[in-house]
């Protein structure tokens, strides 16, 4: 074992080997290799390049070291192409700690039997007036970069579930096709986390109808990972066992406290009140490791916060709604 697996468990080294290819012997060879191909790519600014950094895409690819390259250029590229995303990227920006106050998303304490970490969005939490899609896109996306610094996750990877459950159809004429390719490219293409499963509960014909939109975008071994479940929760238990879900899946654990990840990222920026207003806060980086997510939080009922009119959406989340609607119209 080298240092770089330094904390990893026994049975997580023996997994990595035999499901990732990951060699100790040659680990220090293959992230060297991967590094060697920077230079194929000057267009590219390759912002972080250290031994531990490179380590996990080649984990996300399984140690096949020309697609770790292509995903570590896909991860940097996709953020100096979308520069304003990026921006004040941290957990006190205030259109990332507005998402994360109102679960965007929700992380679970407790990780499956395979030791994955199980990342929640319930759908009709959205209040549009308050969350833009692309501040809960960056809200996601900050969560995974602060998860995939766990080596366990690296290498067991996570699960999302998303429930659809009161998702109206006007919420999801907002879900056009451009932000959604947006959020595939963030997530499918760019990150270097490995997704065991995609699981959508309880959704509703238009959601069916968004997802006939985007299969195109997706890649075969993604489709494969995408579960409707409908609200049939035996064949979610089937994947993810009860003892591992709070009850709104059926599970044995208590309701999910909407507040539980937002206090762990934001710590004593976290504000438990119902209205949001725009302060100054105090720069804060994510400085939380992934080991302070076992703190203990009370639960308490998903409850939807009260909307506060928030000007300045993006341009692109408007354009392409009415569009949108006949696309899902048509597909009815």
């Amino acid at each position: 074992m080298t240092h770089l697996q330094t904390g990893l468990s026994p049975e997580t080294i023996e997994k990595a080997r035999l499901e990732l290819n990951e060699n100790p012997d040659v680990l220090h060879q293959d992230i060297q290799q991967v590094r060697d191909m920077i230079i194929t790519r000057p267009d590219i600014g390759f912002l972080r390049t250290d031994d531990a950094f490179i380590l996990r895409f080649l984990r996300a690819r399984k140690f096949h070291q020309t697609d770790a390259f292509r995903l570590l250029a896909q991860y940097f590229q996709y953020r100096q192409l979308n520069l304003d995303m990026f921006k004040n990227f941290k957990a006190d920006d205030p259109g990332i700690k507005r998402a994360l106050i109102d679960g965007f998303p929700g992380v679970l304490e407790k990780r499956d039997h395979y030791g994955r970490k199980i990342l929640l969005l319930f759908a009709a939490n959205w209040d549009q007036s308050r969350n833009s899609f692309t501040d809960i896109l960056r809200a996601i996306l900050l969560s995974l970069e602060v998860l995939i610094e766990d080596q366990e996750l690296q290498i067991n990877g996570f699960i999302l579930i998303i429930d659809w459950s009161n998702f109206s159809f006007k919420q999801a004429s907002k879900l056009t096709p451009s932000i959604l390719k947006l959020a595939i490219e963030g997530l499918q293409d760019s990150f270097p986390a490995r997704f065991g499963g995609v699981h959508f509960v309880n959704q509703p014909w238009y959601i069916h109808a968004l997802y006939t939109l985007i299969k195109p975008f997706l890649k075969d071994k993604t489709r494969k990972r995408i579960f409707l479940h409908g609200n049939n929760l035996n064949s979610l238990h089937q994947l993810i066992h009860p003892e591992c879900l709070p009850s709104e899946f059926g599970g044995t654990l208590p309701p999910y406290d909407m507040g539980t990840w937002a206090r762990t990222l934001l710590g004593p920026d976290y504000s438990d009140e119902n209205e949001y207003t725009h302060t100054s806060y105090n720069a804060m980086h994510v400085k939380h490791s992934s080991s302070n997510l076992e703190r203990e939080c009370s639960p308490k009922h998903m409850k939807r916060s009260q909307s506060v009119v928030e000007p300045g959406t993006l341009k692109h989340e408007e354009q392409g709604e009415s569009e949108n609607t006949q696309l899902l119209l048509a597909l009815d």
